[in-house]
């Protein structure tokens, strides 16, 4: 059984339905790529994924349990981590308080939380006491998914995690989003736009246009033309 299994999800915005009939699964330790066209309800599935839309149509079940009716924050508690779109942190707190803010709720197991996060990036090490708004954009979203890393997660949910970052940042993150699927065990779901980011090191990967799914296949760096050409469709 998958870890996160979505059958005929239908969700959107009051009576208007934005995502249709989609049907997607993701394993422990795999990564999974959903992308598309500004416009194609990527980020409508996930707020359904979330809990912060209504499903209309359709079930989630994870880790065992269906959970297409389940609160926003049970869903956080039973392992799912999301990393929204714009480098979100407090900006006038230092990078050490944006990481404790998250590790001191586990007590004991706060030090061994924290070390774990920040050698997925160890820049955060480095500049550990500089406010965390004076960051560039990608140490930004570097802090960002180190902050969700600490709650240990079974499923990391990432939307646009490459918006506005510079290239050799963006590389980092590729890297680590791979390291917490192979090392980790974690699944991950990446929404993007920036199709070789998302694809060329995934596992698998979906094409959504008008809030369906238009095409699939496997990740890898040969399977990144087919994606885009699915997208110009």
């Amino acid at each position: 059984m998958a870890m996160l299994e979505v059958k005929g999800l239908d969700t959107g915005y009051g009576k208007v339905t934005v995502v249709n009939g989609i049907d997607f699964d993701v394993n422990a330790g795999e990564w999974v790529s959903i992308v598309g066209n500004n416009g194609a309800g990527k980020t409508t599935l996930l707020k359904a994924l979330l809990g912060l839309l209504p499903t209309s149509a359709g079930s989630v079940d994870f880790d065992g349990t269906d959970i297409t009716r389940t609160a926003p924050n049970q869903r956080i508690r039973k392992g799912m981590a999301f990393v929204p779109q714009g480098q979100q942190s407090f900006g006038t707190m230092s990078v050490d308080e944006n990481l404790h803010v998250v590790a001191d709720r586990y007590g004991s197991e706060a030090k061994e939380r924290y070390d774990e996060a920040v050698a997925m990036f160890p820049i955060l090490k480095e500049f550990a006491g500089r406010r965390a708004g004076l960051l560039s954009g990608g140490q930004r979203q570097q802090l960002s998914i180190a902050r969700a890393l600490i709650t240990r997660p079974k499923l990391m949910i990432l939307d646009e995690p490459t918006e506005g970052i510079q290239p050799n940042i963006v590389a980092e993150i590729q890297q680590a989003i791979r390291a917490m699927a192979e090392d980790k065990g974690i699944g991950v779901i990446l929404v993007e736009q920036k199709v070789q980011f998302a694809i060329e090191r995934a596992d698998r990967y979906y094409v959504l246009a008008s809030g369906r799914f238009i095409a699939s296949g496997e990740g890898g760096p040969d399977q990144v033309e087919a994606a885009k050409e699915a997208m110009r469709v």
